[in-house]
């Protein structure tokens, strides 16, 4: 067993009887970790409160990292950086408890990934600290893709199409998995901008959800098990 001081963002949170969590982040220091944090929701004295707990807080944690494969433990947390906005907004939190259950569902892995955790975090402080935000969400989670591997090849952005099984821009329009038309120039303004351009693009509602349901296809055929997320209808039904 290791004490390891780490910065770490909250993934998701279950209930473990009547007493405990377990609490499952991604850690700076050493990816994906699960802790068993018990006691919690019942005691008002302890150390940790099921608040430091919800969708992507951002902890600084010490904890005890167990080498066996077996639940880790918390000795202290705090939150740092605090949010401003995200829990008393409630298009906030319902972004982040749609992020939160992607993240959960896509990053496995037992092994530092500062790159990706840093892009993580600078976004969800993005978020926490804007006000246009309607789009945040699409831009996370297509400029996410460039951490997995199967980022959008630009290289032919003059073509007809879009291929999302290939993930390149295609004239071969006929075939079953490239987008075009209307689909295609929606997705296409999305590619090649960071947050701070967001405010630049504007969709409406329909367009909105046309998107998101094209980078949650392309999602589905790059990686292997990625399910439509039970939140997307909540997601859906706080944009007009």
């Amino acid at each position: 067993m290791a004490v390891v001081s780490t910065k770490a963002i909250v993934f998701s949170t279950i209930k473990y009887s009547d007493s405990s969590l377990i609490v499952k982040c991604f850690t700076q220091e050493e990816g994906i970790k699960t802790y068993m944090v018990r006691g919690v929701l019942k005691s008002k004295k302890g150390k940790l409160k099921a608040a430091y707990f919800q969708p992507l807080t951002l902890l600084q944690l010490t904890a005890n990292h167990n080498t066996k494969g077996t639940l880790n433990s918390i000795k202290e947390a705090r939150v740092f950086p605090m949010y401003e906005s995200i829990y008393t907004s409630v298009v906030k939190q319902t972004i982040v408890l749609f992020i939160s259950e992607i993240l959960s569902s896509i990053i496995q892995e037992e092994e530092k990934n500062k790159i990706l955790y840093d892009y993580i975090e600078t976004s969800l402080i993005w978020l926490d600290t804007h006000h246009s935000i309607a789009n945040f969400h699409l831009l996370f989670l297509l400029n996410l893709s460039k951490f997995l591997g199967f980022y959008p090849d630009t290289s032919n952005a003059s073509s007809l199409g879009f291929n999302l099984l290939e993930g390149n821009f295609t004239d071969a329009v006929y075939e079953k998995s490239t987008i075009t038309g209307e689909n295609f120039l929606l997705f296409k303004r999305l590619l090649g901008i960071n947050f701070d351009a967001i405010h630049t693009i504007s969709f409406n509602k329909k367009e909105r959800q046309v998107v998101l349901k094209l980078i949650i296809r392309y999602f589905e055929l790059h990686l292997e098990g990625f399910k439509q997320p039970k939140s997307l209808d909540i997601l859906e039904s706080v944009f007009s």
